[in-house]
């Protein structure tokens, strides 16, 4: 539950990045996929937190959608794997690129659903 809420204020936070500086976003994803260890920072962490989505979705508001959630993580994450470093860099870099310009507008979104993610994780509980 805690991980789950946390998970949504650090996507908050990011998320105000977003809406406030798009170009800064867009260059840190690139200046990001040139570090040696961004593939399987990536990999390791959709994983990790997928699983956690996975066995913490019953104590939740809505135990179907996070079950969901942790499974698209996990599945994104053996996908970045079959993928492999060379094409996920390359594809990092195609999108900070190709999406810039709604960034804006996806930090809007990404931020409200942040905040949905801290109400369903808890509330449970007030």
């Amino acid at each position: 539950m805690y991980f789950i809420a946390a998970f949504g204020l650090l996507m908050m936070c990011l998320s105000i990045i977003m809406m406030v500086s798009p170009s800064y976003w867009s260059n840190a994803i690139i200046v990001f996929s040139e570090k040696p260890y961004f593939h399987w920072f990536e990999v390791i962490t959709r994983v990790i937190a997928g699983f956690v989505f996975i066995v913490y979705s019953q104590t939740t508001l809505y135990p179907q959608l996070i079950l969901v959630m942790g499974c698209i993580l996990v599945a994104v994450g053996i996908g970045l794997v079959v993928t492999g470093s060379a094409k996920h860099r390359q594809f990092a870099v195609w999108t900070a690129h190709k999406f810039k310009n709604i960034f804006r507008s996806a930090g809007m979104v990404s931020f409200a659903f942040g905040g949905f993610l801290i109400y369903l994780s808890t509330s449970m509980f007030q």
